[in-house]
């Protein structure tokens, strides 16, 4: 498996460092798609020039990354590109993850046949071990290979460097790290803030490696919880006193997190924001930003309830959610989660709308530029018609979450129960999940 992964490598840099030497780049970096308010290359240098000059970057309206991403490019400023060509070497980290995932997935499954807590005639949906062998490949060159990958990669979206952040928080907690798993979820929340909501289903893993129950009532379940909470609030409070021992300043609070939450940027993106409260009252702005903000977050809880035993499923949704109601989305956040479709290869004979679905996104995808040229360039569309392509490729990415959401349930479903359901008559029954 080595020789593919390190093929798929050496395409990927391949086609990377090609766009990089071509015109096509500037273009790549100027797309509303792949580039916010938040991670923009542009945004990035005008900080660093800002910095040289003795000025802090966030005494403006134009730099609102962390203090210790523009530390970083300070330092390695020449060597911007080389950063981001690593930093899309996480494909690695997240390889070397779902091996050690695969393997755990196996031997659990191994163990519940042995106990008979699978029905008897589910042998069809049982996973093979040459089915999940190959799964780590496929997850590396599902985002390496991937075209919003790519193309956050040639802008320089900062993004790559989120994802890699997260890419190492997945791989400390499915090697059971608590402390190194709780370090980068830190950096991850302090790099973004909404990674926090992956708390939970890093938790509830963490708690099931330890084989620790998740019951209210159990005292090594607040234990094993308190522990962590402490040291991810211990790791956040460190990153954050660094950032202000480098400023001397406590402004980059308000000109990152601050402008995450209010959405002050109205800059046309791929999310759910810009449109909505473009065309809004400003004294009803407030009350619909907290509304739409507390989307991401709304969700955690019952979501921690019903996959409390598949966290790692959990973690995926999650991630799914962040990139959909996130204040400035781009494609390197939906490559991030679609980097996970092959683990769940074997939910693919329960999914729906799989290929409807993916019609959708690529369709979106491709008219995403030739809209935004009809509405800026040709004058002969508006917003609307921008918006309205938006608004379709967000609706297909919650109907392709919500098919694999019914898929996984009902296969854990016919993995109790039966394949063939049967009514109490003898006759066949249709299962039907509400």
């Amino acid at each position: 498996m080595a020789a593919p992964l390190v093929l798929g490598i050496l395409v990927a840099v391949t086609v990377r460092a090609v766009l990089y030497r071509s015109s096509l780049a500037g273009f790549i970096s100027e797309r509303v798609e792949v580039t916010s308010p938040l991670n923009a290359w542009k945004r990035v240098v005008e900080g660093l020039a800002l910095l040289d000059l003795g000025v802090s970057p966030y005494s403006g309206d134009v730099f609102h990354e962390t203090p210790l991403i523009i530390y970083l490019f300070h330092f390695l400023i020449e060597y911007s590109e080389l950063v981001f060509m690593v930093s899309f070497m996480q494909c690695i980290s997240m390889s070397d993850s779902f091996r050690s995932f695969s393997l755990v997935q196996f031997k659990k499954q191994k163990l519940l046949m042995e106990l008979d807590r699978y029905a008897s005639d589910v042998a069809e949906l049982i996973r093979t071990p040459m089915e999940m062998h190959y799964i780590p490949l496929k997850v590396a060159l599902f985002y390496l290979l991937n075209p919003y990958t790519v193309m956050s990669c040639v802008a320089k979206s900062t993004c790559a460097i989120n994802n890699t952040v997260i890419a190492f928080f997945i791989l400390a907690t499915i090697k059971g790290s608590t402390l190194l798993s709780a370090i980068f979820l830190a950096l991850a929340t302090y790099q973004s803030l909404y990674p926090l909501t992956l708390f939970a289903p890093a938790l509830l893993y963490l708690l099931q490696l330890q084989f620790i129950p998740v019951k209210l009532k159990s005292k090594g379940f607040w234990l094993y919880t308190t522990q962590y909470a402490a040291l991810y609030l211990c790791s956040l409070v460190v990153i954050v006193g660094l950032s202000f021992f480098l400023l001397n300043s406590w402004d980059f609070i308000l000109s990152v997190y601050g402008f995450i939450l209010s959405v002050p940027d109205l800059t046309p993106n791929i999310g759910l924001f810009w449109y909505f409260f473009a065309e809004m009252f400003e004294h009803f702005s407030l009350f619909f930003v907290c509304v739409f903000q507390i989307n991401v977050f709304f969700y955690t809880i019952p979501l921690a309830v019903k996959l409390k035993e598949h966290p790692i499923f959990f973690l995926f949704v999650q991630l799914a959610i962040i990139s959909i109601f996130k204040s400035y989305p781009t494609v390197g956040d939906v490559a991030l989660y679609m980097a996970f479709l092959p683990l769940w290869s074997h939910l693919y004979r329960f999914l729906r709308n799989i290929f409807i679905l993916s019609c959708v996104l690529i369709v979106c995808s491709l008219l995403f530029p030739v809209l935004w040229h009809l509405w800026i360039y040709a004058g002969s569309a508006n917003s609307n018609f921008y918006y309205a392509i938006t608004l379709t490729f967000n609706v297909g990415q919650i109907l392709l979450i919500s098919d694999y959401f019914y898929a996984f349930l009902r296969r854990e479903y016919y993995l109790t129960h039966g394949l063939y359901l049967t009514r109490k008559d003898g006759t066949e029954a249709m299962l039907v999940l509400k």
